[in-house]
């Protein structure tokens, strides 16, 4: 998650700052980011899993294990937070914006006082949302050997067939999913104002 968001946040920035809506609209740009940011979000994480084997053989030297689920969860991870970035700066009043450029604030003070703040609702939403979409990501990433909860109901629940393993799997992962959204939501209701 902290790849996540130090790399989706900005480029959710970025995207919504270049399109027409933004502080510096530049078309080329903005359809360049957008498209790199659709292709890492149209793949099946499984299919996106599989399609960088090459990059991730390269980079850690192997196919399977923690290691080799990072730059796929990465890549999906930060395309899906870049989208629910700029959707949440979307929905700051342009209004708002207008304030703070005929106030005579720089595009930084703009992006950091006013597009990040007033976005901050949405944002912890769309926080708490690929949380709970990372958390899918690294059950499936069990498949390759990355462990954890995915791996641990592949293979010794439903390869061994033992339903009670199977079972407890699918209760502690619907118990964290439940207590991400209960948390972030009532950290967006008290982020409204």
């Amino acid at each position: 998650m902290s790849i996540v968001v130090l790399l989706g946040g900005p480029l959710g920035l970025l995207i919504f700052n270049t399109s027409p809506l933004g502080l510096r609209p530049h078309r080329a740009v903005n359809v360049s980011i957008s498209w790199i940011a659709n292709l890492g979000r149209s793949l099946p994480f499984l299919v996106l899993m599989a399609a960088v084997i090459p990059v991730t053989k390269l980079v850690f030297g192997t196919t399977i294990g923690f290691k080799a689920a990072l730059i796929p969860m990465s890549i999906a991870g930060v395309a899906f937070f870049a989208r629910l970035t700029e959707n949440a700066v979307r929905e700051v009043p342009r209004e708002v914006l207008d304030v703070g450029l005929a106030s005579g604030s720089n595009r930084w003070q703009i992006v950091r006082g006013i597009q990040l703040r007033e976005a901050l609702p949405g944002l912890v939403a769309g926080l708490t949302l690929n949380v709970i979409a990372m958390i899918e990501y690294s059950a499936i990433a069990g498949a390759i050997g990355a462990g954890g909860i995915g791996y641990l109901a592949v293979n010794n629940g439903y390869r061994r067939f033992d339903d009670h393993v199977m079972i407890a799997c699918i209760v502690v992962l619907i118990a964290m999913v439940q207590a991400i959204q209960f948390s972030g939501d009532r950290l967006v209701r008290a982020l409204t104002h």
